[in-house]
């Protein structure tokens, strides 16, 4: 199958939980698709084969295992030159790049996203003179490093987006986390908090995120996230800044970082790289905590995180 993609131009990924493939009489494989969570992706067909209606017996099957699953919203990122033949089986273009052609099956499904983000929004946040910025976090779990750069961010813009990732494979759970930073900064009444559900930095936007330990930076490929921020999401909330922690030890956050202050300035959305707060000449981090949590090192949790979040904890 490896071989099969690489002939098709594209790569198996390591996220992948199921695949199907079509044989011939000859058991030669002509078609195969995959699935990662609610996405459906490494859709290929032989050359010699297109047009025989492949694409549609695998992309029948890869649907049916997601019903199975019961995952009703699916995603495909594919080639560009793929758009009417996926059209044709009822998916709907999300954002389309020179390399990338990101759909998913729900017509409005990301519109009824960029309206949920601004019901959210207080009135005043959503006048263009206001200077409004924007943190795209895990915070898995929250810490005093999450509250360090939100109130960072807070002395040079007026109202902060703080999206919280909703995928699920973190160690605590989407609402785990997005309840600790609701109570962790329940007193900032100039944050407004998020879920950043499958359009920002998730399974469909960046894959590689929630592969660090398998990914070199080489290929960390996050330029379909930044652009669907850059272009869309940013505006509609008029986010003007982006705030991010630099990166000490993880290679594919330091490359996402990179990356983003070369493509959002590009897209009228300016970068700032706070530097990370230290208690006791160690950077706070969230993977220090969950490794503390695990040795149960009691000390070193609560040194690294707000009270609301040990409450949580305990």
């Amino acid at each position: 199958m490896k071989l099969f993609l690489e002939k098709a131009g594209l790569q198996y990924e390591d996220g992948i939980e199921y695949t199907a493939c079509i044989y011939d009489d000859n058991y030669e494989m002509i078609a195969t698709g995959s699935v990662e969570g609610n996405v459906l992706k490494c859709i290929a067909v032989a050359p010699d084969r297109q047009g025989d209606g492949l694409t549609g017996t695998i992309l029948t099957q890869l649907i049916q295992y997601e019903i199975e699953q019961e995952r009703t919203n699916s995603f495909i990122y594919t080639k560009p030159q793929n758009q009417v033949v996926f059209e044709s089986f009822g998916f709907y273009t999300i954002m389309k790049t020179e390399s990338i052609l990101f759909m998913e099956n729900y017509k409005d499904g990301f519109l009824n996203f960029l309206k949920k983000i601004q019901s959210e929004t207080t009135e005043i946040a959503l006048k263009p003179d206001k200077i409004i910025g924007a943190i795209v976090a895990n915070c898995d779990p929250f810490t005093l490093g999450h509250r360090y750069l939100i109130e960072e961010a807070l002395k040079s813009c007026d109202y902060l987006h703080l999206f919280i990732l909703s995928d699920n494979r973190s160690f605590f759970s989407p609402e785990e986390r997005y309840q600790m930073v609701l109570e962790g900064t329940s007193d900032l009444k100039q944050v407004i908090l998020h879920h950043a559900s499958d359009y920002i930095v998730s399974a469909a936007t960046f894959p590689t995120y929630f592969m660090k330990e398998k990914a070199m930076a080489g290929i960390v490929n996050c330029s379909l996230d930044l652009e669907l921020f850059g272009q869309k999401i940013g505006p509609a909330l008029h986010i003007s800044r982006r705030y991010v922690g630099t990166e000490p030890y993880c290679i594919v956050t330091g490359k996402y970082n990179e990356i983003m202050k070369e493509r959002l300035p590009a897209l009228g959305i300016e970068v700032i790289e706070l530097i990370r707060k230290q208690i006791d000449g160690e950077v706070i981090s969230a993977s220090a905590v969950r490794n503390a949590m695990i040795d149960f090192e009691i000390n070193k949790i609560k040194k690294f995180i707000p009270d609301t979040t040990w409450k949580h904890l305990i």
